[in-house]
């Protein structure tokens, strides 16, 4: 599992296995599924980050595993 922030495209990814990724869906405005072959979901972009969560401090993200 991999977490990417890019400031300047002001995204976040989430890619949840190294399957390679053969379709996407846009399922809520700025909200992106990416889907393998099986139709699992292994990756989820999430659009306009800084108007979503305007207090986000990039230096305070933390992994938290329950």
């Amino acid at each position: 599992m991999k977490l990417s922030i890019d400031k300047k495209a002001d995204a976040l990814y989430l890619k949840l296995d190294e399957s390679e990724i053969v379709d996407s869906e846009e399922v809520s405005p700025g909200v992106v599924l990416d889907y393998n072959e099986s139709k699992q979901v292994v990756g989820v972009e999430v659009l306009y980050l800084s108007k979503r969560t305007p207090q986000l401090d990039l230096a305070d993200i933390r992994l938290e595993t329950v």
